[in-house]
C-alpha cells in the first residue's frame, strides 16, 4: 500500500470535476459542511479547527481528504475522501455537497475519482461507506456506484461495500 502523506497532494482530474486540496481560502464557503468526527462546524473558526485536524490526519497517514472544485470556476462544492484510517488494506469513503450542487452528478463524479484512487493508487482491498437510513440519495448513489448494504450498525446508521468485480 503507498499511504499517505505523499511528496504531493494528489489532485484527480474527471471531465466535471476534479478532486483537489481544501485551501484556507475555500473554508469560508464550506462551513455547512465541515464535519469531524460527525460533529457539524457551525462558525469559520471551526470549521478551519477541524480542516487543521483533517490535515493532521492525513500528514499522519490515516486519510485523504478531497475538495471537489468544479472545473468550470475551481470553486470547492464538496468534498470527498478516505476517513479511518487504511488499516487492512481498506478505507471508509465518505463524502458531503453543498446543497445548491445536489442532483447534477458532481458527486458521483468524485465517488467515482476517489474509487479510483484508493483501488489503484493506495492499493485498498476493501472500500465501505456508512450513512443514515434516511439519506435515500446517498443510498441510491452507493448502490448505482457497486456498493451492496452489508450491515445496520445502530438505529440510524447502515454500512455499504463496494463489490468489486473479480
Amino acid at each position: 500500500m503507498r499511504l499517505p502523506p505523499y511528496n504531493i497532494f494528489p489532485i484527480i482530474s474527471g471531465d466535471k470535476i476534479s478532486l483537489r486540496q481544501i485551501l484556507t481560502t475555500d473554508i469560508e464557503d464550506l462551513i455547512e459542511i465541515s464535519f469531524y468526527d460527525s460533529v457539524q462546524a457551525t462558525t469559520f473558526q471551526q470549521a478551519t479547527e477541524m480542516q487543521a485536524k483533517i490535515n493532521k490526519d492525513y500528514i499522519d497517514g490515516n486519510s485523504v481528504h478531497w475538495g471537489i472544485a468544479d472545473n468550470l470556476t475551481n470553486k470547492i462544492i464538496g468534498t470527498c475522501g478516505y476517513y479511518r484510517g487504511f488499516e487492512e488494506e481498506a478505507g471508509e469513503l465518505g463524502c458531503v455537497l453543498l446543497r445548491q450542487y445536489r442532483g447534477q452528478g458532481f458527486m458521483t463524479s468524485a465517488m467515482l475519482l476517489a474509487i479510483d484512487f484508493g483501488i489503484n493508487n493506495i492499493g485498498l482491498k476493501r472500500v465501505w461507506a456508512i450513512t443514515t437510513k434516511q439519506n435515500e440519495k446517498a443510498i441510491k448513489l452507493l448502490e448505482q456506484l457497486n456498493f451492496i448494504k452489508t450491515a445496520d450498525l445502530d438505529d440510524n446508521e447502515i454500512e455499504y461495500e463496494l463489490r468489486q468485480n473479480v
